[in-house]
């Protein structure tokens, strides 16, 4: 009996200059109206909607969502806490995994290979919360053997995925 093929990650369909000039426009201002979005794509108002819901049922927009500053909300001490499991048995691994997403005042979690299993991007109010944090959200879990936790002086955001739109001058 031979063994069934291993299954093909489906692959989302490629996007053209349009779909690029969306995402790209979308990534530098999400609050672009569905009108200036259009006339930025030099299509027509209608096209840039069906577009739109075009990207966002193929998984290429997955969430708009607002980037909030930590600090207006009085969190102004970050940190990233690596994380390594004691056991990588499937069982183990899922049940960490369900417990991140409850876990309070974690900004980003990052799913690793190699030394570290896991990287949580936290804001807390005070190097007391934080180790509260490691403490009562972490380090309790059986499945946890090691935790490490470094400091954030400053978060820098990237370029983005996509090049943004030409710099008017």
């Amino acid at each position: 009996m031979m063994d069934a093929p291993p299954p093909q990650i489906a692959r989302p369909a490629p996007l053209d200059a349009i779909d690029l000039t969306l995402l790209a426009e979308l990534e530098s201002n999400a609050r672009l109206t569905n009108a200036a979005l259009a006339a930025r794509a030099g299509i027509a108002e209608s096209t840039c909607t069906q577009r739109l819901r075009a990207l966002k049922a193929g998984g290429a927009i997955r969430r708009f969502r607002t980037d909030v500053d930590p600090a207006a909300l009085g969190l102004t001490m970050q940190a990233v806490i690596k994380v390594r499991l004691a056991s990588h048995s499937r069982d183990q691994v899922h049940a960490f995994r369900e417990l991140l997403p409850r876990i309070p005042n974690v900004l980003t979690i990052f799913h690793l290979a190699g030394a570290d299993d896991y990287l949580l991007h936290v804001a807390v109010d005070s190097a007391i919360a934080l180790r509260d944090l490691v403490l009562e959200h972490i380090t309790v879990h059986p499945g946890v053997r090691h935790t490490e936790t470094q400091l954030v002086f400053e978060v820098i955001d990237g370029a983005g995925l996509l090049p943004g739109p030409p710099v008017e001058r």
